[in-house]
């Protein structure tokens, strides 16, 4: 479980989260949807602790982010906007293993986890291959892969479809929805509903750093008219 407590968070004293309260459920497949610039990204930021709140609590099944952030980076596994952002190493298999190597595992354990994060992806056996010469929705699936290696509860995903072409789309798309299906609470960020909203089964929508639209994504689709977000036809 993901829990905001009154998070406050300003950048160069603008406010980009107001007094926010909210919690995600192990499990849950969840839309954090908005309009550039509504805090979703800040917002994602703050739940493995890359960003600290300036007042309020995060905390990752029961702990706060800050009182252990080895724990709060296993248990929520980030992919960023832009896959190329967190990348640190050459290599597909290489970099799927820096997690679990940072946590200080045995090489067996290390390399069952990337064997079984790769596999998850259909990047099996392709360890050895260069990132850079990857396409758009390869790199998306290693990077999804570098978070599943951490073995989270959580995978926390901002905008993960930007670049991508439609088969791209659609690979990410089916590994999301296996993933779900097996346990892995899913928490993306995009401001475009038309290819996920069928795989939600809830729907929070952002605007000025606060919640303006928490529900299911029945009952949403109407409350998101006006908040710059892309929605299915029905």
């Amino acid at each position: 479980m993901i829990e905001f407590r009154s998070v406050f968070y300003a950048f160069d004293d603008v406010p980009v989260l107001g007094e926010l309260s909210l919690t995600i459920d192990d499990g849950e497949f969840v839309l954090l949807a908005g309009a550039n610039g509504s805090g979703k990204t800040t917002l994602l930021r703050h739940c493995n602790g890359l960003l600290t709140p300036d007042t309020g609590q995060v905390l990752v099944d029961g702990t706060p982010v800050g009182d252990d952030l080895i724990a709060a980076r296993s248990s929520v596994g980030m992919v960023f906007q832009h896959p190329r952002d967190q990348f640190v190493s050459a290599t597909v298999g290489a970099d799927v293993a820096f997690g679990p190597e940072n946590l200080g595992l045995e090489r067996t354990e290390i390399d069952r986890r990337v064997e079984a994060a790769l596999e998850a992806v259909n990047m099996a056996g392709r360890d050895d291959e260069r990132i850079d010469a990857l396409s758009g929705g390869e790199q998306s699936r290693v990077a999804i892969a570098g978070a599943l290696a951490m073995e989270p509860t959580h995978l926390v995903l901002d905008e993960p479809f930007t670049g991508l072409d439609e088969p791209a789309r659609r690979s990410v798309l089916a590994r999301l929805e296996a993933l779900s299906a097996d346990g892995t609470g899913v928490l993306l960020a995009t401001h475009d509903l038309r290819d996920v909203l069928g795989l939600a089964d809830r729907v929070i929508a952002m605007r000025d750093g606060q919640v303006a639209v928490d529900g299911p994504p029945e009952d949403a689709r109407e409350e998101l008219e006006g908040l710059e977000v892309r929605v299915p036809d029905r």
